[in-house]
């Protein structure tokens, strides 16, 4: 029998997936919003409800696979070893593109913070520095990492809800009308047009149901935490930055590589501006260290069933895969070199609407695995038809976010996913066939044995 005391109650699982979720994502986003103005609320409303149905199926995907394996393991009950693969594949990729985004979000609060501006070449050759030297810090192992992005994750938080909180003194109605459709857009085209920066803040709500272990009750806690926990997060995001619209005008935001010290600056004076800056180099810097990390160990996860490179799977005596780790710190370096562009903000969009097109593959992967997990184990009726009909509309929201990230992004996001069934057709071979037919067989007749009950 567990010990209750040792679990975690709903509401510290809650903000635990908040405080997870929240991270770096939204740092940059005021500037990208103020191209569209406060109408990109529309954006974020959109957004929150995707990301809830998202996550609500994420839960129940880490409640009743049996399998394990994350992400790619959900995917495997309909897609067998490919769909693993692809899944593993994608979202590495896409983890490639995101810390490379969020690198490039330190050297834009680290020059804000030092009140110093860099051409494109210098500000490139700062942010593949930043990529290294989290590298290397992360040599130290996981317990090190750990230890300092559990710290400065609070960088980003505690202004945010700061902001949420007290920001409405300095809110001026006038300036939020102003600031409302600085570009005359349509309804629908302001939706469009944030859409993506927008889900780039919630990427990462499919690790919340990791912690399943951790509470009471999981079956009904762990939705409930999950889907509190986007909540809480979306209502900081949306909170936050539609006050920034009504303290600060849209065109001084849009030019801004720091926009949350901006607006701290302007409550506060210079000083608490660089402060709240300095918060989220750190800040950014821990989550890039944390993620770095993340990385490493998801393509030696790949690596150890044969997916990736056997190299990958090389790990030192503090269990770290340094070989994997400096080898995707070198491609995150020419990635950096190929999005040169001539602000941080244009070269940050780039990056993030190439990790959200490849993140949402293993998205609707697990969407559509959903039916075949839960027949599995026997959860049928009103929740099967329930959870089918949310994944249904996380499966439409997540193709929207697609095409809302523009035809450019969907191409170079395409070319990198196909060239996913590449890779897998020169390791599949490497798998045992009959095996993996005998397991989706019986995954076959457990699903046609429970529709028949």
């Amino acid at each position: 029998m567990s010990n209750s005391s040792n679990k975690m109650s709903v509401f510290q699982l809650t903000i635990l997936t908040a405080v997870n979720m929240m991270g770096s994502g939204i740092i940059m986003l005021p500037s990208k919003l103020a191209q569209v103005g406060a109408l990109s609320i529309v954006s974020w409303l959109v957004t929150a409800v995707g990301s809830m149905c998202l996550a609500y199926v994420f839960a129940k995907c880490g409640m009743y696979a049996k399998k394990g394996g994350g992400m790619g393991g959900y995917a495997e009950y309909s897609f067998g070893k490919a769909g693993n693969f692809m899944a593993n594949y994608t979202y590495g990729v896409s983890l490639i593109f995101a810390n490379t985004a969020i690198a490039i979000s330190a050297v834009g609060y680290a020059l804000g913070f030092l009140n110093k501006s860099l051409d494109p070449i210098m500000t490139c050759a700062a942010t593949i520095f930043t990529l290294w030297l989290a590298t290397v810090l992360n040599f130290g192992g996981a317990k090190y990492t750990g230890r300092v992005s559990s710290i400065t994750v609070w960088g980003v938080i505690i202004p945010c809800i700061g902001l949420a909180l007290i920001g409405w003194f300095w809110f001026s109605p006038s300036l939020y009308i102003a600031n409302w459709n600085v570009h005359d857009m349509s309804f629908g085209s302001a939706a469009i047009n944030a859409i993506t920066m927008t889900l780039w803040a919630f990427l990462g709500m499919e690790s919340a149901c990791a912690n399943a272990d951790a509470v009471d009750n999981p079956e009904t806690n762990v939705p409930k935490a999950v889907l509190g926990g986007t909540l809480i997060a979306a209502a900081c995001y949306i909170v936050s930055t539609n006050i920034i619209f009504g303290i600060i005008p849209s065109e001084d935001l849009v030019s801004s590589s720091a926009p949350f010290g901006l607006v701290f600056a302007h409550m506060f004076g210079p000083t608490v501006g660089r402060i709240i800056m300095g918060l989220m180099v750190l800040s950014c810097f821990g989550s890039l260290l944390g993620w770095q990390f993340t990385i490493a160990n998801v393509f030696k996860a790949g690596s150890d069933v044969g997916y990736f490179p056997a190299f990958m799977k090389k790990i030192t005596s503090t269990e770290t895969p340094l070989i994997g780790m400096v080898t995707i710190t070198v491609i995150q370096s020419l990635f950096s070199l190929m999005t040169i562009s001539p602000t941080l903000n244009d070269q940050f969009e780039t990056l993030v609407n190439l990790a959200v097109i490849t993140n949402i593959v293993p998205y609707l992967l697990c969407m559509a695995a959903i039916v075949v997990i839960m027949k599995a184990v026997n959860h049928l009726g009103s929740e099967l038809k329930t959870t089918k009909f949310i994944a249904f509309v996380a499966s439409i929201y997540s193709l929207y976010a697609c095409y809302a990230s523009g035809f450019e992004a969907m191409t170079y996001g395409s070319i990198v996913t196909f060239f996913g069934w590449t890779l897998y057709g020169l390791v599949s071979d490497k798998f045992d066939l009959d095996k993996a037919e005998a397991d989706n067989k019986a995954i076959e007749e457990a699903a046609a044995e429970a529709a028949k009950q």
